[in-house]
């Protein structure tokens, strides 16, 4: 797995937020065929965003969920890494209908950055809960076939470390209640920057 925090040669957090927000905006106006200029980059472009790197986009609406996609390992360049997952969460995302014309001035933005997961050795559901950090730990849960992840945003509508658990086997269609020693788990931070509607542009 390739480490993607820290990333070398990166601007400031605030401008490397807003360039990586310009960028989700693009390509997901350019998809719906909207006129919106390309983010100016710089010359030469940040070598952030050549770096690899696994990101999440997120859309919501008044609050709500509206699409949510990312990766969990860095295997594309951090720019274009952010382009795809902002296409994907506007119109892949297969819990929700692709987002319109119409609808796409009522969304809100979030783009989040994560730091390299670290597996989570635990003996019993009890010794994850207790290691789990609320408001800050990603989590990853796999088996066999089952695999999800929650980003630290959710601990917002979840803050209960065994309701945030039990949500993420739910996720991974698995039972709540649902535990074995074969389960892995790992956790991660995350850099995030927001874009409400009305700040775009």
């Amino acid at each position: 797995m390739v480490p993607t925090e820290p990333i070398a040669s990166a601007p400031p957090d605030a401008a490397l937020g807003r360039l990586l927000l310009a960028l989700a905006r693009h390509a997901i106006a350019r998809e719906l065929g909207l006129a919106d200029p390309p983010p100016n980059l710089g010359t030469p472009p940040p070598r952030a965003l050549e770096k690899p790197a696994a990101t999440f986009v997120t859309l919501t609406r008044d609050g709500r969920l509206r699409g949510c996609i990312g990766t969990l390992e860095a295997r594309r360049p951090l720019g274009e890494d952010v382009a795809a997952n902002a296409r994907a969460a506007a119109f892949r995302d297969p819990r929700f209908a692709p987002v319109s014309v119409e609808e796409w001035p009522l969304l809100d933005l979030e783009v989040s950055l994560l730091q390299t997961p670290r597996p989570l050795a635990a003996a019993s559901e009890a010794d994850a809960l207790a290691a789990l950090v609320p408001g800050e730990d990603g989590l990853i849960l796999r088996y066999g076939a089952h695999c999800a992840t929650f980003l630290p945003q959710v601990w917002e509508a979840l803050p209960e470390p065994s309701r945030f658990l039990a949500e993420l086997k739910a996720k991974a269609g698995l039972p709540r209640d649902f535990w074995s020693p074969q389960v892995e788990l790992a956790t991660y931070r995350v850099r995030k920057w927001h874009q409400n509607r009305g700040e775009r542009p």
